[in-house]
């Protein structure tokens, strides 16, 4: 019998390759968008016609009712969700609503229109904060430092509060930081492959803005906030792999995804930067202005539960992952200035 999926957020970086997956293994592919996401170029457009799309809005209880009804899917992965924690200061209001309120949404639907449904739920190595221990594993407690690492606690103690109250497969996946060449261009690690890219093309003043306005790249510099910020950095297509996993397993549980290596910003801007044969220090600076409020500790996977019980080990390392976002910068340069896709 074909398997069919659910996966809200199909228009991100994670939901489109998790839709490849799950067609690669045979699945039908239900993806809910927001209507003006679908008809706009994003990382999903090329899937067009080979899943079934159902708009509505995650902050709409009725438009995720219906499409759990629509779907009746057997598994569903939520992965909506206001991505940037940065950002989510600024929008705190609306980073609670989809990012905590929308999962609580789902898993009624769930409850009461397909409660034999394996659901997936999108967790966050942000929720640990200031960890109490280093590395983070399923038992560390969470300490959040931002509204999106709030919420995202929020949304993860209820995905285990329904799951023991009321029986339902509700699995969660503890993902640390995964990037690819399909990251939106707000996010830092693709705004330092751009940067790098420009470095190589000669651009010293990019098409592309940054949250303030200004050239992305301007006189030549890139532009960055606390470039010793340590994080636990993975490919999404590695991640993906994880979250099917998860569902997979005899019984819902809660999952650490990551790949147990620590990375500065530093680090991240010396491989894409001598990947064009530059030198990073003398393009990029440290901007106080781009410091988040209170920053996140340092956050390392011990992924032992997913590697011994899921099988799960990333297969794309770090370099080879900001060496492939860097080279996709330089191709879509080179192309047109044409926007990142959201």
């Amino acid at each position: 019998m074909v398997k069919r999926a659910l996966i809200t957020g199909i228009t991100g970086q994670d939901g489109s390759y998790l839709a490849e997956h799950l067609l690669e293994r045979g699945y039908t592919v239900f993806g809910m968008t927001r209507r003006e996401s679908w008809f706009r170029h994003h990382n999903a457009s090329h899937l067009a016609g080979r899943i079934e799309v159902l708009f509505g809005d995650m902050t709409e209880g009725v438009d995720i009712a219906a499409a759990v009804q629509d779907a009746r899917p057997d598994e569903i992965y939520n992965l909506a969700s206001q991505s940037r924690p940065g950002e989510s200061w600024a929008r705190a209001p609306e980073t609670l609503l989809i990012n905590g309120l929308a999962a609580i949404r789902l898993f009624e639907a769930v409850r009461h229109a397909c409660p034999a449904a394996r659901v997936y739920h999108a967790s966050s190595s942000e929720m640990f904060g200031l960890a109490e221990q280093v590395p983070q594993n399923e038992r560390t407690p969470f300490n959040p430092q931002n509204p999106y690492a709030a919420a995202k606690v929020y949304a993860h103690q209820m995905a285990r509060i329904y799951r023991e109250s009321y029986g339902l497969f509700i699995a969660t996946g503890i993902l640390f930081n995964h990037e690819s060449e399909r990251r939106p261009l707000h996010f830092v690690t693709q705004k330092i492959a751009c940067g790098a890219a420009c470095a190589a093309l000669g651009i010293v003043e990019s098409p592309d803005l940054n949250e303030r306005g200004r050239p992305l790249v301007e006189h030549g510099k890139l532009a960055l906030g606390n470039l010793s910020v340590a994080r636990d950095w993975g490919h999404a297509r590695d991640f993906v792999r994880a979250m099917w996993l998860i569902l997979q397993q005899p019984r819902a549980e809660d999952f650490v995804v990551g790949t147990g290596v620590v990375h500065t910003l530093a680090d991240l801007c010396r491989v894409a930067y001598a990947h064009v044969g530059c030198d990073w220090h003398a393009h990029v600076v440290s901007d106080p202005a781009l410091v988040r409020p209170l920053e996140t500790g340092r956050t390392v996977a011990d992924p032992r539960r997913a590697r011994e019980q899921l099988g799960w080990v990333p297969a794309i390392d770090f370099e080879t992952m900001v060496r492939g976002m860097v080279d996709a910068q330089v191709a879509r340069l080179r192309s047109a200035p044409a926007t990142h896709p959201d």
